[in-house]
């Protein structure tokens, strides 16, 4: 959905991700998704050199499917959350198989909202990155610190720590994709800088590369997630090591959200 602005970045395709977080229903969601296409589609932004993905709540997920297959709509699919388990009782869980069967695509896993509310150690973290690589889903592996943790350990220590054991036992063929979402500028209004982005980025990057080899660092996509609006994107894909966002808040406004994946428009290139 854009023009390739960084073709020297070699095979990583830039990914902007709609994180709905608990919005919209699923008539709500029928009529966002149609409104985003055409936004995109009527100012000829669908060459596919972004990828754009959506991730509604679980109810949504069978209409979005359902929608997206009968238009020939060109957005990939993701779920916000995924047990570590494969079936039984386990009440209130939603298994990776079920989501495999509804063709989603895309899995967020380890966002700070689940490790705050409800608990999630990096040992369940990794438990549900298994899960969804089990089932052919695309884990998203968020990591991030909070404003404490940054200045207790500095800007990258949290984060490659949560990193490190979300990737244990993961085969070096895995595809998957890795969000920073600094805790601190989650619906916040403050947001990292570029270069502070890259950082932590650029450092996850070598994790990947110590732990699984530079083939799987160099293709896989790491994200920045914090606070992402139309008006600093372009900034942030900037740099080497940002291969796109996960956008909370801003995803949810269509003009907004189309911006966003339009952010090639923003820069001089």
């Amino acid at each position: 959905m854009a023009v390739n602005l960084r073709p020297a970045q070699g095979p990583r395709l830039p990914l902007i991700a709609g994180n709905w977080k608990m919005n919209l229903d699923h008539l709500q969601a029928v009529a966002f998704v149609q409104k985003l296409h055409w936004t995109l589609k009527d100012a000829k932004h669908e060459d596919g050199s972004v990828e754009v993905a959506v991730f509604p709540p679980f109810t949504d997920l069978r209409t979005v499917q359902t929608l997206l297959d009968a238009d020939k709509i060109p957005f990939a699919l993701g779920a916000q959350d995924v047990s570590a388990q494969d079936s039984g009782a386990y009440t209130g869980e939603i298994s990776g198989a079920f989501l495999a069967k509804l063709d989603a695509r895309y899995v967020i896993i380890g966002h700070s909202e689940r490790r705050q509310y409800h608990a999630e150690t990096d040992e369940v973290v990794a438990g549900k990155v298994q899960a969804a690589l089990r089932h052919g889903l695309v884990p998203v592996i968020c990591v991030g610190e909070t404003l404490e943790q940054r200045e207790e350990s500095g800007p990258t220590a949290v984060s490659v720590e949560q990193l490190e054991a979300a990737l244990a036992g993961v085969p070096a063929d895995a595809d998957f994709v890795v969000a920073y979402e600094p805790v601190w500028a989650i619906g916040t209004g403050q947001v990292a800088s570029p270069e502070q982005a890259q950082e932590v980025c650029g450092k996850l990057r070598e994790v990947i590369a110590e732990k699984l080899g530079q083939d799987a660092a160099s293709r896989t996509r790491v994200l920045y997630g914090g606070s992402v609006k139309s008006g600093n994107i372009a900034s942030f894909m900037r740099e080497p090591d940002v291969d796109g966002a996960l956008v909370g808040g801003a995803s949810l406004v269509v003009d907004e959200f189309a911006a966003i994946v339009r952010y090639q428009k923003h820069v001089g290139v």
